[in-house]
C-alpha cells in the first residue's frame, strides 16, 4: 500500500454473541493487527443499539489498550455533543496518561442515537450547534491552558491527545481546515460528498500547532476472502444484516424478506451506503484500495468489515495485511 492501512472495529455483536464475547474479539483483532502492521484501530460511539458494544467508547479503549502494547488505538469518534468537553478530556486524559503515545480522539457531532435515547440520555437537541465551540474548549483542556478560567482537566491537561474531525459532510471539512486538524471522512457509509469535502478540506487548512498540513483519512468497507466467491457471499450476508440492522426495529428478517427489501428503494439506500466497498480476493481487493486511495486523496485509509462470520471476519483483516505487506507495529 502507498498509504498507511487502519481498522474501525465496528465492535459488532454476533448472532448467539454476548458482550463480553464482542469485547474479546475486539482484543484478539487489535493483537493481531499490531503484529500485522496496521497503523490504529478506532471505536465508535453509539448508542440504543442491540448489536454494537463500543457505546462506552473510551472505557473499549482502555481495555484494549491494556491487552496491547504498541498499536495506536482511539475513538471514530466519540460524539461530542453527548458529553461535557471536560469529562471527555478527563477521560483521554487518563487513556493518555496509562497509555503514552497511543490514544487517538476523534470527534463527530452525530448523536449516535435515536431521538428516544437523545432524551434518555439527557442531551440538549442543540448541543450539535456548539460543536465547534466545544471542540476548541477541549483542545484547550488537554493542552498547556485552559479556556475556562480556574478550570482544569486532571488528568488531560498537558497530554496534548491528537484530535481528529470527523464527518460525512463538508461542515467536518470547513472545521478541520479551519482548526488545522486531520480530518476523517466517514465514506464506508456516507460516499455522496467524499471528494467535494476532501477538496475543501486541503484547500481551506490552516496549519497549526498539532498538524502542519492536511492529513485525510477516508475510510471504505473491505470484505477479503480465499475466494472471489467465498467474499462475495459474505458481502450479500453483510448487506443482509445492516436490512435486519436499520430495518428490522428489533426483528431478524430472512434472507429471502432481506433480499426483497435490498431491492425496494429503503434497500437501495443501504445499497449506497456500501458504495466504496473492496471485495474479492487479496489482490483484488488491495488494487481497490490503491485506486480508491488516489480517488479520496487520502493520506490513510480505515478500513471496516461487516462479515458476520468472526474467523472470516479476522481472517479479511489478516488476507488485507499480507498483501498489502504492512510491517509490524
Amino acid at each position: 500500500m502507498s498509504v498507511p492501512l487502519s481498522i474501525l472495529d465496528l465492535a459488532f455483536i454476533g448472532e448467539g454473541e454476548s458482550v463480553k464475547d464482542s469485547f474479546d474479539a475486539s482484543v484478539e483483532l487489535a493483537q493481531r493487527a499490531e503484529e500485522w502492521g496496521y497503523q490504529r484501530i478506532w471505536y465508535a460511539e453509539h448508542h440504543n443499539m442491540t448489536t454494537i458494544a463500543s457505546s462506552a467508547t473510551s472505557v473499549l479503549i482502555g481495555h484494549v489498550a491494556a491487552n496491547t502494547s504498541r498499536i495506536r488505538l482511539g475513538s471514530g469518534g466519540v460524539m461530542l455533543p453527548n458529553h461535557a468537553p471536560l469529562t471527555i478530556a478527563e477521560q483521554f486524559g487518563t487513556l493518555a496518561t496509562l497509555h503514552p503515545d497511543r490514544i487517538d480522539l476523534g470527534l463527530g457531532r452525530a448523536p449516535g442515537s435515536d431521538q428516544a435515547t437523545m432524551r434518555a440520555m439527557r442531551r440538549d437537541p442543540s448541543s450539535a450547534e456548539r460543536f465547534p465551540q466545544d471542540v476548541q474548549e477541549l483542545q484547550a483542556y488537554l493542552s498547556d491552558e485552559s479556556l475556562i478560567p480556574g478550570v482544569r482537566a486532571t488528568p488531560g491537561a498537558g497530554t496534548h491527545v491528537p484530535l481528529y474531525i470527523l464527518g460525512s459532510s463538508l461542515f467536518g471539512a470547513q472545521l478541520a481546515a479551519a482548526l488545522g486538524l486531520p480530518f476523517a471522512f466517514a465514506s464506508h457509509f456516507a460516499p455522496d460528498a467524499l471528494e467535494q469535502a476532501v477538496s475543501i478540506y486541503r484547500r481551506d487548512f490552516k496549519p497549526s500547532a498539532q498538524l502542519e498540513a492536511p492529513h485525510v483519512i477516508a475510510g471504505l468497507n473491505v470484505i477479503a476472502a480465499d475466494t472471489d466467491e467465498d467474499a462475495q457471499r459474505q458481502f450479500l450476508a453483510t448487506k443482509r444484516s445492516r436490512v435486519s440492522l436499520l430495518l428490522g426495529r428489533g426483528r431478524k428478517f430472512t434472507d429471502e424478506e432481506a433480499d426483497m427489501l435490498l431491492d425496494s428503494p429503503q434497500g437501495r439506500q443501504i445499497n449506497q451506503m456500501t458504495t466504496y466497498s473492496a471485495v474479492g480476493t487479496p489482490e483484488v481487493v488491495r488494487e481497490y484500495l490503491d485506486g480508491f486511495a488516489r480517488h479520496a486523496n487520502a493520506d490513510e485509509l480505515i478500513v471496516a468489515s461487516g462479515v458476520v462470520d468472526r474467523q472470516s471476519w479476522l481472517r479479511s483483516f489478516e488476507l488485507l495485511a499480507d498483501v498489502s505487506e504492512l510491517a509490524p507495529v
